[in-house]
């Protein structure tokens, strides 16, 4: 199988290290549950969007970033499977260097840059599946879709919606199990 994976929130724990940055720097105390939307200012009454939405940008803000329990060696298992494996990213320009040539190949050094895929819209990406946490990339997309449980997406009812929710990267390795038996 063709398995396509987000990166944000689905490989590494940027909304942890985003929201502790903004803390820091704003002097704030909001935690990861106060994230309930999509746009993470929302957590930040009184911080204008771009005030909130400059951390990521930060040089060094990479260096803050922890991998996703499990990520790392549950996709070199898909890949030593014979499935392959890309990630595929809506990234800003200016974060590449850091984010991809930086973060992504220093905690998955088995990754290539012929894995990556930075897009805006991933609907337009050809795979068997999507592994992401944001809801919009998955809707409506030719895939078979896994939704990342992240807190701004807990209120969304996955199933209804045509998806596979997992809290997990041992779960995803048993639905792409699943996905991928003989029938």
């Amino acid at each position: 199988m063709t398995i396509l994976v987000d990166m944000d929130d689905t490989i590494e724990l940027l909304l942890e290290a985003w929201v502790d940055g903004a803390n820091r720097t704003y002097g704030r105390h909001v935690s990861l549950d106060d994230v309930r939307d999509w746009d993470v200012s929302a957590a930040f009454p009184g911080l204008t969007w771009e005030q909130v939405y400059a951390i990521p940008m930060r040089p060094g803000f990479w260096e803050t970033v922890r991998p996703m329990p499990g990520a790392a060696d549950s996709l070199k298992r898909l890949i030593d499977a014979g499935h392959e494996v890309l990630v595929v990213t809506a990234t800003p320009f200016d974060s590449v260097p850091e984010k991809i040539g930086g973060y992504l190949f220093e905690h998955f050094p088995f990754l290539k840059w012929d894995q990556v895929i930075i897009a805006g819209n991933k609907k337009h990406i050809l795979g068997d599946v999507l592994i992401d946490d944001g809801v919009h990339n998955l809707e409506g997309g030719p895939y078979k879709k896994i939704l990342m449980t992240a807190p701004h997406n807990r209120a969304y009812d996955a199933e209804a919606n045509g998806m596979i929710r997992v809290n997990s990267w041992q779960e995803i390795e048993k639905v792409i199990a699943e996905m991928s038996a003989p029938d």
